[in-house]
C-alpha cells in the first residue's frame, strides 16, 4: 500500500484527469433510473459489457418495476442468463421491483438507506445510483478503485470503506463528482491488474507505485 499523497499532487492528478476527460460517464447502459439501479445490481461480478449486451432488449420491454414484475422471474432469466450468478440476481431484480411498486409507488428513493434497502443494493450499487443520476459527489469504490488507489497513494486503504472515506476526505471537492469515474477509467483502460500501462500514463511521474511497467 503506497502512502497518501498530499494535496497538491492530488490536485495535479485530477487536474490531468480532467483534462484528458472533462465529462466521464459510467459504461452502464440505462434509460432512466429504475433500470440503472438493475443494470448496476446485474453488474456484480460481471463487466458492464456483458450486462449491456443482456439488457438492451430487455430494457425495451421492462423499464419500470411494474413491467418487470409483469413479465416475471422466469422471463428475466431469459435475458440474463449470459451473466454470472444470474439466478440470484433475477430473484433480486424481482424482490426489489416488487418493493418498489409496493412502498415507493413505483419510484426509485433516492437516499443511501432507502436504496441499501433493496434486495442485491449494496453500499456500492447506492452510491453510484446517487452518483449517476443524482450527481451526489458519492464515491463507489469497486477492484479498480481500490487497485488504483492502493498503488497510486490517491486513496490507500485497506478496505473499500477505508478507501471510500480516503477519497471523501483527500480529493479537493471541485473533483469529488467525477471522482470515482475518472479512477475507475484509469484502472480499466491504463492501470490495470497485470499489466499497468505505465509507460503511456498521464500520471506516471506523480504515482507512487514502485513496480512500473517499461
Amino acid at each position: 500500500m503506497a502512502k497518501q499523497l498530499d494535496y497538491h499532487t492530488i490536485r495535479e492528478i485530477f487536474t490531468r484527469f480532467q483534462e484528458a476527460d472533462p465529462e466521464p460517464k459510467g459504461e452502464l447502459e440505462h434509460v432512466n433510473v429504475y433500470t440503472l439501479v438493475v443494470a448496476v445490481a446485474l453488474s456484480a461480478q460481471a463487466t458492464d459489457a456483458g450486462v449491456n449486451k443482456a439488457t438492451r432488449e430487455l430494457f425495451q420491454i421492462a423499464d419500470t418495476p411494474q413491467k418487470m414484475l409483469d413479465l416475471g422471474e422466469e422471463g428475466l432469466i431469459e435475458h440474463i442468463k449470459t451473466i454470472g450468478l444470474f439466478r440470484q440476481k433475477a430473484k433480486n431484480v424481482i424482490k426489489l421491483s416488487r418493493i418498489l411498486v409496493e412502498d415507493y409507488d413505483g419510484e426509485v428513493p433516492n437516499s443511501r438507506t432507502a436504496l441499501q434497502s433493496l434486495p442485491g443494493v449494496g453500499r456500492k450499487t447506492a452510491n453510484v445510483v446517487l452518483n449517476m443520476w443524482w450527481r451526489q459527489p458519492a464515491q463507489a469504490v469497486d477492484t479498480h478503485i481500490f487497485r488504483v488507489g492502493n498503488r497510486t497513494g490517491i486513496c490507500p486503504g485497506k478496505d473499500v470503506d477505508s478507501v471510500e472515506r480516503a477519497i471523501e476526505d483527500n480529493i479537493p471537492a471541485d473533483f469529488q463528482l467525477h471522482a470515482h469515474h475518472w479512477l475507475i477509467l484509469h484502472g480499466r483502460y491504463h492501470c490495470k491488474a497485470r499489466k499497468p500501462q505505465c509507460p503511456t500514463c498521464i500520471i506516471r511521474d506523480l504515482c507512487q507505485f514502485e513496480d512500473k511497467t517499461l
